[in-house]
């Protein structure tokens, strides 16, 4: 589903991205870790288009993305949800996710294939995944920090994207928000893939089918979480660094 190669961004003399390697395959979770610094957050946003590679290649379901627009790569099925939350406190639940949808596709698109009730729909079933139908109505901004990031999911997964990436989704979280968040997300894996960049390294572990482990800006292993869990680089990353 998704190929990068030799992925590699400068900004000046800093090497942010060296040279990676990473490859999301269809109907999985792909963990990546590392350290603070590391380069996680600038890789999610090089495959967002939010930024564009001083050198590598993106390749998204066969198809060249290096050069591809944010807006292009939406339209292809990427979407994201970055750490810092987008939710409009001052919209409601519903109309936060109704305008993320709307955004997603052209007013002609929406006038040609969506009526006002399957839009409706479309917003509750998202809704409907993260537990928030019964407050559609209410101000996001009443909603607790924990809410708020499974809003944000809910938007992002209403476009019906074909690759989730997701950048500390439970950044701030309750362990019983952490554990269901993992909870909410498991049955997303039949529509689509997640690319997930995470901190909380338990919460990665139940959650991931493969692992990626980033240090100043290089891959330092890739494996199934059993062979992540016995990497000595990964050991040597944390203790050296955190």
């Amino acid at each position: 589903m998704l190929v990068v190669h030799q992925l590699t961004k400068r900004y000046g003399t800093l090497q942010a991205l060296d040279g990676i390697d990473l490859v999301v395959k269809h109907n999985s979770f792909h963990g990546l870790i590392g350290p603070n610094g590391s380069g996680k957050s600038t890789f999610l946003k090089a495959i967002a288009g939010a930024h564009f590679p001083t050198s590598g290649t993106i390749r998204f379901n066969d198809k060249d993305i290096t050069d591809a627009n944010p807006y292009e790569r939406a339209r292809m099925g990427l979407s994201l949800k970055f750490q810092i939350t987008a939710v409009l406190d001052e919209l409601s639940v519903f109309d936060n996710v109704l305008l993320a949808v709307q955004a997603a596709n052209s007013l002609w698109s929406l006038l040609l294939s969506k009526t006002r009730s399957s839009l409706r729909d479309q917003v509750m079933h998202a809704l409907e995944r993260f537990q928030l139908a019964e407050r559609s109505n209410e101000l996001a901004g009443v909603l607790s920090h924990g809410e708020q990031q499974w809003l944000e999911i809910a938007m992002a997964l209403a476009v019906r994207p074909k690759l989730l990436l997701l950048d500390e989704p439970t950044a701030g979280m309750s362990p019983e928000e952490r554990r269901i968040t993992g909870d909410l997300l498991r049955p997303i894996k039949q529509e689509c893939s997640i690319l997930i960049v995470e901190h909380d390294l338990d919460f990665i572990r139940e959650i991931s089918d493969e692992i990626t482990i980033l240090d100043q800006g290089k891959v330092l292993d890739t494996g199934s979480v059993e062979e992540i869990q016995r990497s000595t680089k990964a050991q040597q990353a944390y203790t050296t660094r955190v």
